[in-house]
C-alpha cells in the first residue's frame, strides 16, 4: 500500500512538472530587443562624450569628439537625438538633428539646415546612426535564428541569441541587421548591418561594460567594415550624465540660436 501511495505521490508531482514545462511562456525576439535596449539606453534624459578613432591596418588616421543629447519620445518610443561637434576645430559647432524620424544637418557658417540619411558618414566606418540613441525595439521586428556561442571583441565566448531584425518602418537606418544578445544580461555583443540591396557594410562589436547612469552599459563600439577588415572605427562612450533637455533643441528652426552645453 505504503508502494502503491507513493508511486502516485511521485506520478503526480512529474505530472505537474510536465504541464509546467509544456505551459512555460518562452521569452519572445521583441522581448529580448526591448531588454537589449534597456541595457543600452537610459530612460532619462542625458548627454554623453563621444571619440571617435579611425584606424587603418592598426595606425590612426583621424579622431573627432561630438556631444550627443538624448530624450526619450514617450509618445513613439523613440529618441529624439541632438549631436554637436566639437573636434576637430574646423568642425567645431556643427550640428546634426533627429527628431520626429527626420535627421537633419546645421552647418553654422551658412546657418542653414539640410535634410541627411542616418548612415551619413561621420569619420571612418562610423554614421550618424551609429552615435544615435535608438530603440531598436520601435524600427524592427525580429525573430530568433538560433542559440549560438559567440566570441566578442576580445576573444571571449558568449552564450547568445542570433536575432534576424527587419525594418518595420521606412526610417529605420538599415533595411536588415543581424544581432547578437548575451543570455541572462541581454548585453549586446555583436551586430552586423546590411544596405536596402542586401550587402553587408559593416559589422560591430561593443564591449566595455561598465556601471553608467544606474545599469551596466556598453561603452565602446568597435566598427569593422565589412570589405576591407583593415578599416576600423571605434566609438568610445564618454561623460554620461543625465541632463534636463530643453525641447527647443529638438526643433529644426532653432538650430541657429541654439548655445547647447
Amino acid at each position: 500500500m505504503r508502494a502503491l501511495i507513493a508511486l502516485a505521490l511521485l506520478t503526480f508531482i512529474w505530472s505537474g512538472v510536465a504541464v509546467h514545462a509544456q505551459t512555460a511562456p518562452e521569452i519572445t525576439a521583441q522581448e529580448i530587443i526591448a531588454q537589449t535596449d534597456k541595457v543600452k539606453n537610459p530612460r532619462q534624459a542625458f548627454r554623453s562624450t563621444n571619440v571617435l578613432t579611425e584606424y587603418v591596418a592598426g595606425a590612426v588616421r583621424n579622431e573627432s569628439t561630438i556631444v550627443v543629447y538624448a530624450k526619450e519620445d514617450s509618445s513613439t518610443g523613440q529618441f529624439r537625438n541632438l549631436i554637436r561637434y566639437n573636434e576637430p576645430p574646423r568642425d567645431s559647432g556643427k550640428m546634426a538633428l533627429f527628431s520626429g524620424r527626420l535627421l537633419w544637418f546645421f552647418d553654422p557658417t551658412s546657418k542653414t539646415s539640410v535634410r541627411i540619411s542616418p548612415q551619413q558618414r561621420l569619420l571612418g566606418q562610423a554614421s550618424v546612426a551609429d552615435v544615435l540613441t535608438a530603440n531598436l525595439v520601435a524600427d524592427y521586428t525580429g525573430k530568433i535564428v538560433s542559440e549560438e556561442t559567440v566570441q566578442d571583441a576580445n576573444r571571449q565566448n558568449h552564450e547568445c541569441w542570433h536575432l534576424d531584425l527587419a525594418a518595420s518602418n521606412d526610417t529605420a537606418p538599415y533595411n536588415h541587421v543581424e544581432y547578437w544578445v548575451e543570455h541572462q544580461t541581454f548585453y549586446p555583443i555583436k551586430a552586423k548591418f546590411y544596405s536596402d540591396s542586401g550587402r553587408l557594410l559593416k559589422i560591430v562589436y561593443y564591449r566595455g561594460f561598465h556601471e553608467v547612469l544606474g545599469a551596466t552599459r556598453p561603452t565602446e563600439a568597435i566598427i569593422i567594415d565589412a570589405i576591407d577588415s583593415s578599416l576600423v572605427t571605434k566609438i568610445a562612450f564618454n561623460e554620461f550624465r543625465f541632463q534636463d533637455i530643453p525641447e527647443a533643441w529638438f526643433q529644426r528652426d532653432y538650430l541657429p540660436r541654439l548655445r547647447a552645453e
